[in-house]
């Protein structure tokens, strides 16, 4: 009976209702092609407000399906037998997969409409607080029933998601695409979306303007280098420093179609001009080499949770924060280019296999990673990979590159990296354990004669993200620890020394981040890190010669005294840095968004003790830095 009044007093609002849009479209249409002959600013406008009508007359109808909506469950509810459960308390979430089309998704307060516990996905999640004020990159509506009232973030979507993988509600949440911590990972953007067929174009990327205030004269730019951190017998220790480019500007793209109804396949491009060249000056035209950055493709299934990743990409090992998802990385805001010290992370060829579970929960993942090994040989006599060892054999590390490679050496590898990671998504933080076993390989070689080795190396680790404030400050700590993986971090520590012998000697690695990051409006993000790296030392002596990594019997007399010629050795124990950093938003519109960022860090690095004490030095930077980013 109740149902029967209400469709009574409904259906002539919703006939009206149709009517009026029927006749709302087919007069816009008919405008259309009036005024688009006439294409003056005025008949612009028009056609902007006829559109405006049309989009209030569909809130109008939506409100009305809401109000149905709810007396239906109301009614079910009613008739069900008692103890029976039923749906209630829906959300419908309306999101706008391209221009031309709306998909609308279940999202109930508690439970799913079979039942099952809520989980959000990156197109069912209502956006977090700090992206509603006026921030349109989420790009949908939301129309919670709650009071039949609909809450619009953005009527008209600009684009798909470029989070394409179902996410659990985890507090944390994918990136907000305005923030710099994106951007590292390689976040698109909502301006530059274009459709050719069933494939989705979308651009991302933006014009940057850095540079480099430091206490000491380290000629990497805003890449810090710490193993090139000056001691005091160096002439470049006792000066200060000034350099700047816009060689990390960046360029990216995703192509991106779906398979099926389940199933999306994409591309992604990720280039800047951070390579050096032979051509290369910095007094005159500073022609940075175009370098490729990430460069992979990516298949997700939605309906079996697997995802496959084939291309060069950050590495399994490099931390994240939602699931175990493509440009989701949990990377520091920092200005200077390699991050931070402790940082864990290479961008390399890798073939990925990740499976979801418990509603996008619980994520696995394993990883064949391209293999290479940072072979420290002080003491031994090293001539481009070939190492004359102590008793007149040979051990061939690495070779030069050939053909179409850089002149850089290239280690001897036999297998590639194996990486897992298991990745938790409760309703309170992230969660993250992986570990990694490596191959580390080379030849030792007599005259007619020689044999191979290959030892097993191997660690591993873990990370976190406790989102303090949800959406507003989160603190961030992970840590990898092990034999033969210095090169995961960022300060470059070796992997490995060598023994007297010539076989592979895998050092100990130990390496560690925390930060505070908080975004109090849409407009600022502020940040403070703490990073450390820390390598062992393996070492040995023949007929009264030191070998190896952080001997003992090294001299590091001269490492306090301009221009000494004591010598100083000093093979680097650990680096630390600590920074604190803020940027700034001050324009954002349909043209794109404007950023300025400044960072202050202190960095400090410690030798190995040999003959004369273990000297250490510091390095003092202040970074600036202008970014344009025209499809944000």
């Amino acid at each position: 009976m109740i149902f029967s009044r209400f469709l009574h007093h409904t259906s002539p609002f919703l006939l009206t209702s149709t009517l009026l849009a029927t006749v709302s479209i087919s007069s816009l249409i008919t405008s259309t092609s009036a005024l688009a002959a006439a294409g003056n600013s005025a008949s612009l406008d028009a056609l902007e407000k006829q559109m405006a009508r049309i989009q209030a007359q569909q809130m109008e109808l939506q409100k009305t399906l809401i109000s149905m909506q709810k007396q239906i469950a109301a009614q079910r509810a009613a008739l069900s037998p008692k103890g029976h459960k039923t749906a209630t308390n829906h959300t419908i979430t309306a999101r706008s997969t391209t221009p031309a089309t709306n998909r609308y998704e279940w999202a109930d307060s508690n439970e799913g409409p079979s039942g099952k516990p809520r989980t959000a996905t990156a197109m069912n999640t209502r956006p977090p607080r700090h992206l509603r004020n006026g921030d349109t990159s989420e790009a949908q509506p939301v129309f919670d029933d709650t009071n039949a009232r609909p809450e619009v973030d953005a009527v008209i979507g600009h684009r798909d998601e470029d989070v394409i993988a179902h996410l659990a509600d985890n507090a944390v949440g994918p990136h907000p695409r305005e923030t710099v911590g994106a951007q590292a990972t390689g976040a698109l953007g909502d301006h530059g979306v274009f459709h050719m067929g069933p494939v989705a174009i979308i651009l991302g990327g933006f014009l940057d303007a850095s540079a480099v205030y430091e206490n000491r004269h380290i000629p990497s730019g805003t890449f810090n280098y710490w193993q090139d951190m000056p001691y005091p017998n160096e002439p470049r220790y006792h000066t200060n420093n000034f350099d700047g480019s816009a060689r990390y500007s960046r360029i990216s793209l995703m192509a991106r179609g779906n398979v099926n109804s389940h199933s999306t396949i994409s591309g992604f491009y990720e280039m800047d001009f951070g390579a050096g060249a032979s051509t290369t000056d910095a007094y005159e035209s500073n022609s940075y080499a175009f370098r490729m950055r990430q460069l992979y493709l990516a298949y997700d299934n939605s309906k079996t949770n697997f995802h496959f990743l084939a291309g060069q990409a950050w590495s399994l090992l490099t931390p994240g924060r939602v699931g175990i998802t493509p440009r989701q990385e949990s990377l520091p805001e920092t200005i200077e280019s390699s991050m931070l010290a402790g940082q864990t992370w290479t961008r390399q060829l890798q073939l990925r296999f990740v499976k979801d579970f418990f509603q996008h929960r619980l994520w696995l993942g394993l990883s064949l990673e391209n293999p290479a090994t940072l072979y420290d040989t002080t003491g031994f006599q090293n001539n481009n990979g070939t190492v004359t060892l102590p008793n007149g054999s040979v051990a061939t590390i690495s070779s030069n590159g050939t053909g179409l490679t850089n002149d850089a050496p290239f280690s001897n590898e036999i297998a590639p990296d194996v990486i897992a990671k298991i990745a938790w998504d409760p309703s309170w933080g992230h969660y993250e354990a992986e570990g990694i076993v490596k191959f580390p390989h080379n030849r030792v070689s007599s005259l007619g004669q020689g044999h191979n080795n290959t030892v097993v190396a191997g660690g591993g680790g873990g990370s976190m993200i406790l989102p303090l404030i949800p959406h507003t400050l989160e603190m961030r700590m992970a840590g990898l620890a092990g034999v033969g993986i210095g090169r995961y971090g960022s300060v470059l520590l070796p992997d490995a020394t060598l023994r007297a012998n010539g076989s592979p000697a895998p050092l100990f690695s130990a390496q560690t981040t925390a930060g505070l990051i908080a975004h109090p409006n849409p407009r600022i993000d502020v940040y403070g890190y703490f990073g450390y790296q820390a390598a062992g030392r393996r070492f040995s002596n023949y007929n009264g010669s030191p070998y190896g990594y952080g001997n003992p019997a090294y001299s590091n007399l001269g490492c306090e005294t301009e221009l000494s010629t004591l010598g100083c050795t000093a093979n680097t124990r650990s680096v630390m840095e600590g920074t604190i950093g803020a940027w700034y938003r001050f324009l954002k519109g349909k043209y794109g968004t404007v950023e300025t960022g400044i960072q202050l860090a202190y960095s400090r690095r410690q030798a190995w003790k040999g003959v004369g004490g273990a000297p250490d030095t510091s390095l003092s930077q202040i970074f600036m830095d202008f970014r344009y980013l025209p499809f944000q």
